[in-house]
């Protein structure tokens, strides 16, 4: 079963990521709220990251280099700030509430 976003169903994958990206900031509220995660400036930050992100690459980076980016963007974010923002994977669930396909993984870069 997809998230409802607007009245209209999203198809998901069997791990609950969209078959096909949605860029909408409704979206990201639907899906955030499903993970339970209550959305804060910094979540934003880390959402719009992964979907500029996937739109230059057509994919989101690994942990390592997301890490590294965002440390960049976010002086003083290091991997614990990450995993208190999405506990159950930064790249992963992060990638899932910014609303994208599911990464590839290790095995796919």
């Amino acid at each position: 079963m997809g998230y409802v976003v607007n009245g209209v169903e999203l198809e998901v994958d069997a791990d609950g990521y969209l078959l096909a990206p949605d860029y909408s900031e409704e979206v990201v509220r639907v899906i955030a709220q499903a993970e339970g995660i209550e959305l804060g400036d910094d979540h934003w930050k880390v959402v719009q990251y992964l979907r500029d992100q996937y739109k230059e690459h057509g994919q989101t980076p690994n942990f390592r280099n997301m890490l590294k980016d965002i440390a960049a963007m976010m002086p003083g974010c290091d991997s614990k700030a990450l995993y208190d923002l999405f506990p159950l994977g930064p790249a992963k669930q992060g990638a899932r509430v910014a609303g994208l396909t599911k990464p590839f993984g290790k095995a796919g870069y």
